[in-house]
């Protein structure tokens, strides 16, 4: 909504190699949305490597969501062989960085003089908060491009875990944010009802902690989700409520379009079958599906096991199998090594 976000959606079409586009007229309009100076500061972000708030109520939203863009620039250039461009925008979508305060561990609002704005309350929303729709609980995740640079930031996997809790727990009254639009569905400071927090129970993952993953989506999918008149908590801008629906209910999801990568959760249905583009199909199959058996106990790709959390574009597109074993109880083994762990630009570590 307030970046170039059909960026994003194009520059994945070019990595999956999707047909029926001229891809250099695409990359050329990517890169003129990118550099158009007066749109929504990006002259100033352009200038300084982020926007700021003394120009922009919106600024810090706006930076980590330009800097995901140009990521995805990034990457279609260098598929496309354009080592120019993706150098230009790679160095660009490190620009979450800028406005990443590691003293406390929040992306924060930072004026022109390159001054941190004073006071700073990371639940703060609304008008001017530096923040769209949402506060810093919610946008400091917003680095789906480089989850293993932030999680360094804050000082390894356990650090990630507790801030993570520490949202999820939060106790927060919802009347708080009655006038900030769209800030609705909560669980803790994670905003359901606002696609910013769709990724955010997927990111144990990135810390060797895949159980958690499944915890959490137990608990939106529980809370959030009804067969009802009113069953979504929130806007479903352009499907995105439901697709994460979708997605999660299949037991993937794609954190971060471009990369080509799918992260695995838990499934929520006992079988489905995608009938894909190529002719062939992918049929995801859950063994032992039950409130009783909430945890991934194991995962098979076509008869194999999986040890990674995540799923490979070119695996759903050969078709074939993936069978998730459900258990009562967390399998610590699964996934937990770095290796087994989804993609990121900066490798884990610390």
């Amino acid at each position: 909504m307030i970046g170039y976000h059909a960026v994003p959606e194009i520059a994945d079409a070019i990595v999956k190699n999707i047909k029926g586009f001229d891809t250099a007229k695409a990359m050329k309009a990517m890169v003129a949305s990118a550099t158009y100076a007066p749109y929504g500061h990006l002259g100033d972000y352009m200038k300084l490597g982020y926007v700021p708030v003394d120009k922009d109520g919106e600024a810090v939203s706006k930076t980590v969501e330009y800097a995901f863009d140009d990521w995805t620039i990034a990457r279609a250039a260098k598929v496309m062989g354009d080592e120019a461009t993706a150098k230009t925008f790679e160095k660009r979508a490190t620009n979450w960085r800028t406005v990443f305060d590691k003293k406390v561990g929040f992306v924060r609002p930072k004026l022109a003089s390159g001054a941190w704005r004073e006071p700073f309350d990371p639940a703060k929303a609304g008008a001017d908060s530096g923040f769209t729709e949402g506060n810093s609980w919610q946008y400091s995740w917003y680095e789906p491009q480089d989850i293993g640079g932030m999680m360094r930031e804050l000082g390894g996997d356990k650090a990630l875990v507790g801030k993570l809790d520490a949202m999820f727990d939060a106790k927060v009254d919802p009347a708080q944010y009655a006038d900030v639009e769209d800030m609705a569905g909560l669980i803790g400071q994670y905003v359901h009802g606002n696609e910013p927090s769709h990724h955010m129970a997927y990111l144990y993952d990135y810390a060797g902690q895949p159980w958690r993953t499944a915890e959490r989506l137990k608990q939106i999918v529980d809370s959030q989700y009804r067969p009802t008149p009113d069953g979504l908590v929130g806007n479903d801008d352009l499907g995105q409520m439901s697709a994460w629906m979708i997605f999660t209910g299949l037991g993937f999801y794609p954190v971060a379009p471009a990369s080509n990568e799918y992260v695995i959760g838990r499934p929520f249905v006992d079988r489905a079958v995608l009938k894909l583009p190529n002719g062939k199909e992918f049929t995801v199959v859950t063994d032992g599906l039950s409130d009783a058996n909430p945890y991934v106990g194991k995962v098979l790709l076509n008869g194999k096991p999986l040890s990674r959390s995540f799923l490979r574009h070119e695996e759903i597109l050969a078709g074939g199998e993936l069978r998730f074993v459900m258990q009562a109880t967390p399998n610590k083994d699964w996934a937990t090594r770095r290796e087994d762990r989804p993609f990121t630009t900066t490798p884990y570590g610390g």
